[in-house]
């Protein structure tokens, strides 16, 4: 309780102070592959409220994910690269075959852990802007969630108590089931916005090539 209060006092006091303090917080442990995103978006929900928190750790998130990767491009290339050789070799195939849409597929549902991602691609040829707006954009969901849980419970004490898990709402729980649908749906739409170019590719291609049979035939004849 003497802690609720405090960090109540801080936030009421000084929000600007407070908000400052936290972004960088959660950005050096993004940063450092610290895996304590979870428990501090929770914990800002609690102590901003959703929007503030919301905006808050999105954009601390990709703040931390993007040192981490220039760390490792700039740093750390020949040690990251022993490290997670088959981890590089994976993602590096599956960027060459669906490009950035693989990176937002990964930030949707991690099933690699997110700071293995934020150094193995730094390894890769994709580029830090997209890296950027792609994870911001992927990992939103996710952190809407989070922070929506935080923000709906009374004290500290509570997560302390239940754990991340045990503060989760039914709806919260339903969320993230449709959340891991997500990725399933976006792969069935970009596979077949990507069939329907390729069949568009072929068939312009069709009249053209009979054009060029055509005037093959006349000029024979």
């Amino acid at each position: 309780a003497e802690h609720d209060t405090f960090l109540r006092s801080l936030v009421f006091d000084h929000p600007v102070l407070a908000f400052a303090g936290s972004y960088v917080a959660y950005s050096l442990a993004t940063g450092a592959s610290i895996p304590a995103a979870a428990g501090m978006t929770v914990a800002a929900g609690w102590m901003f409220g959703f929007w503030p928190a919301l905006v808050l750790c999105s954009f601390a998130s990709t703040t931390g994910a993007c040192g981490a990767f220039l760390i490792s491009r700039k740093l750390l290339r020949e040690a990251v690269r022993i490290r997670f050789a088959d981890r590089l070799a994976e993602i590096e195939s599956a960027l060459e075959r669906d490009g950035a849409f693989y990176l937002f597929l990964l930030r949707l549902v991690p099933v690699i852990p997110f700071f293995v991602i934020n150094i193995v691609m730094g390894l890769t040829p994709i580029r830090l802007r997209t890296f950027w707006w792609v994870s911001q954009l992927g990992m939103l969901p996710g952190t809407v969630l989070f922070v929506a849980a935080g923000a709906s419970v009374p004290t500290l004490q509570n997560i302390a108590d239940q754990g991340i898990s045990g503060i989760l709402s039914l709806k919260v729980i339903a969320a993230f089931s449709a959340l891991g649908l997500m990725p399933l749906v976006a792969r069935r739409i970009f596979l077949g916005r990507r069939a329907w170019q390729t069949s568009a590719a072929t068939h312009a291609g069709r009249p053209a090539e009979g054009t060029a049979a055509d005037a093959a035939a006349k000029a024979g004849d």
